[in-house]
């Protein structure tokens, strides 16, 4: 059930009706990768990539989370903006 609701997430949060604040879409993200990906696979980025160094920080920051961890706390924080946000 988890992985069919992470999916359902995935796609309701393309879909609120305004934008979260940046803080909100890196703990999005994070999440995301980390249910995805696993630990951070990458370099961190250059230094004048801020955006890039920003959302590679948020994903480490949960380095050994479990990927279903991951999930529900993605699905917990899709909820969270869906009632916050409206879809």
């Amino acid at each position: 059930m988890t992985e069919a609701a992470f999916q359902k997430a995935a796609e309701e949060v393309k879909r609120l009706k305004s934008q979260p604040t940046d803080q909100e879409m890196l703990d999005v993200y994070s999440h995301y990768k980390q249910a995805t990906v696993g630990d951070v696979n990458t370099d961190r980025p250059g230094m004048l990539d801020f955006k890039g160094k920003a959302k590679w920080d948020a994903w480490n920051a949960l380095k050994g989370m479990s990927k279903e961890d991951a999930m529900k706390a993605y699905i917990a924080k899709v909820e969270e903006l869906k009632g916050k946000y409206g879809i």
